[in-house]
């Protein structure tokens, strides 16, 4: 694509943005509370550090199909990451230009889990018989922004949905709620002080009544101390299941990361550079803020 003109990955993010917004209450009660205490003075200012997606590793589906929505509109596949105990592939993709968050997608391996796992998201995926995404024109992007919401498979049972839940709470938050914005993050360091530094910033959160997933700690650091990751608690919905019954379960959430720059050296001429990249440590337990674990305390 022909990036001269960035209107259409703009409208794509504002497809993916608004809806999400709508729906996770915490995205605009932190941004009131930047703007009501003076932290920002628009929320034009607010630098979205990445976005992130779950996906089921399945034929047709998974990261193979759902990747080609961003590289299409200029996004550079990088780094793999693997989750053993949680089952994950993922992989991060930099933007076509910095005013654009990264990407984060992860994909659940299904041929890891136990049969009865594979059996009930096998009967929901098994009649998804080609790639969905290559059925899209992919330079329309009302088209493209509707794919993120579109129903790829019948609505979950209950009964479904509890007993994957046993298994894998990444597998049943994917099931129910299929390609939907899992987060968006702010970036700290890109506030004003005492406010961009992440242990600061958390004060803040809980101060406003933002509750944050402990797991690992709330702080989640690199192994190089230049990665800095918070989240908040995923709400409980409301879920309607298959034959209209209802079920609160787990929905999306916020992150807050903080990039430390780089060292330099005394002969180092080149501008600073902050951490870019991710961290599986740190983004292992960042999933568990759609985990009972986490989300019974909210």
């Amino acid at each position: 694509m022909d990036f001269t003109d960035d209107t259409k990955l703009d409208s794509l993010m504002g497809a993916l943005f608004t809806p999400y917004k709508q729906s996770v209450t915490d995205v605009q009660k932190v941004i009131d509370a930047l703007l009501s205490h003076a932290i920002i003075s628009s929320e034009d200012e607010i630098v979205n550090d990445h976005i992130a997606f779950r996906t089921l590793g399945v034929p047709n589906l998974g990261i193979a199909s759902f990747e080609k929505l961003f590289l299409h509109y200029g996004y550079v596949k990088k780094d793999y990451y693997f989750f053993k105990e949680k089952k994950l592939n993922a992989y991060w993709y930099a933007p076509p230009s910095p005013k654009y968050p990264r990407i984060f997608i992860s994909e659940l391996r299904v041929d890891d889990l136990p049969e009865k796992a594979k059996t009930i998201l096998n009967k929901y995926t098994n009649d998804i018989l080609q790639d969905p995404v290559d059925s899209i024109d992919l330079n329309n992007v009302a088209s493209v922004g509707n794919f993120f919401y579109k129903p790829l498979w019948d609505l979950p049972t209950i009964t479904d949905y509890q007993e994957l839940q046993k298994i894998s709470e990444y597998a049943a938050w994917v099931l129910y709620n299929r390609y939907y914005l899992n987060h968006y993050t702010i970036s700290v360091h890109d506030l004003k002080q005492p406010y961009n530094s992440l242990e600061s910033f958390n004060k803040f959160l809980t101060s406003i009544g933002i509750t944050l997933n402990t797991a690992g700690g709330v702080i989640k650091t690199s192994a190089d101390g230049l990665l800095k990751q918070t989240s908040s608690v995923a709400k409980m919905i409301d879920a309607i299941f298959k034959d209209g019954e209802h079920l609160e379960i787990s929905g999306s959430y916020v992150e807050f990361a903080e990039r430390l720059p780089y060292p330099k050296s005394t002969n180092d001429t080149e501008p600073t550079r902050r951490r870019d990249g991710f961290e599986s440590a740190n983004a292992d337990k960042i999933f568990e803020s759609t985990y009972s674990s986490q989300t019974k305390k909210s």
